[in-house]
């Protein structure tokens, strides 16, 4: 066979050699690619899966804080007709049944009151999550934080907007509200300001979901997108468990809001618009409606004051939710609207 044959053959088996190693190696390099693909998309879904239960969370919570503060800020209005009655029983004698009603004087209620105003006006410009952050936390204790001076040396109370918002977080930084490291760090999470309250119901643990892009080492990403569905399914979870006591909490609290501001109202009546202001001059049903605010005063504060979330102890820790607290004003609540014959 002539040379020159020879070697035109072996030239074409060679390239076709070439042709099956180079689409081998495409091969290869598809499937490579899927595999990222597919990875990107199981993070993806992840990230999303806590970005809506953050969302439900958040609706939820911030409902249960708006409540409470808004119920608080009454407080100052009651302190003011209770003040103007004369001859009338003390404060902390007048109960009825086994409640564990926290023991306060009414002067208390005004730092309450006011605390809880300057926080109202303050939500405006807050991220969403905040007013449940304050939940989370006790929203009495918030309230009375809400008063005292940031970091800066200014007074909390003198601020507004975000400003306001971010130096109350701050100043419990260490409390129930810290989240890997306290306050309002969890801002500069990747999964943007929306994380920042479930960050501060979650705990710290909720830095180690990555929304980012993952590593383009299979190895390495199969390993991480294994690592943020796990966090994400422990961080939902406890959203969940903490949803379903939250539920039962804002229950409770509507309740007694509600039948509070009537008896509220009841009693403006009876000193401003009757103008009595002598308990000697009360019926037996005025004075039924006075003792009866006293009370639903003391359970409304005593719901706000319960810290709805327990911090973790460590950043890489979920919080927990205070379901046994929680559990017992629910009760306390059902059994002091009952033996008072009092509804919503």
């Amino acid at each position: 066979m002539p040379l020159p044959l020879i070697l035109g053959g072996g030239a074409i088996l060679a390239g076709l050699a070439g042709v099956g190693a180079g689409v081998h190696g495409a091969s290869k390099m598809k499937e490579a690619n899927d595999t990222m693909k597919a990875l990107q998309a199981r993070q993806e879904t992840a990230v999303e899966k806590m970005k809506r239960e953050t969302e439900r969370s958040n609706r939820l919570m911030d409902e249960v804080g708006r409540t409470e503060l808004e119920t608080m800020k009454t407080f100052e209005e009651f302190s003011r007709l209770w003040a103007k009655i004369q001859n009338k029983p003390e404060f902390k004698t007048i109960e009825r049944g086994k409640w564990n009603l926290p023991e306060y004087e009414p002067e208390k209620l005004h730092e309450v009151s006011v605390g809880a105003g300057v926080l109202l006006g303050g939500l405006g410009g807050a991220a969403v999550g905040t007013a449940g952050g304050f939940a989370a936390a006790g929203a009495t204790t918030v309230a009375v934080m809400a008063l005292g001076t940031a970091s800066t040396g200014t007074a909390i109370g003198t601020l507004s907007g975000a400003a306001l918002t971010n130096a109350t977080l701050a100043a419990l930084g260490g409390g129930a509200l810290a989240a890997g490291g306290g306050g309002v760090a969890l801002g500069t999470t990747v999964l943007g300001a929306a994380t920042l309250g479930v960050g501060l119901l979650v705990g710290g643990v909720i830095f180690n979901v990555v929304g980012g892009s993952i590593s383009k080492k299979a190895d390495e990403a199969r390993a991480q997108v294994e690592k943020t569905e796990k966090d994400v399914q422990r961080i939902v979870n406890y959203l969940c468990e903490l949803r379903r006591y939250a539920r039962k909490f804002n229950g409770a609290l509507k309740k007694i809001a509600e039948v509070y501001l009537i008896h509220l109202r009841m009693l403006d009546k009876i000193v401003n618009g009757e103008g009595k202001t002598d308990w000697n001059d009360f019926t037996d049903e005025e004075k039924l409606t006075a003792e009866n605010a006293v009370l639903l005063v003391g359970m409304a504060y005593k719901l706000c004051q319960t810290q709805l979330v327990k911090a973790s102890k460590k950043k890489d820790e979920l919080n927990t939710v205070n379901k046994e607290a929680i559990d017992n004003v629910v009760t306390d609540v059902g059994v002091f609207m009952t033996q008072n014959k009092l509804s919503a």
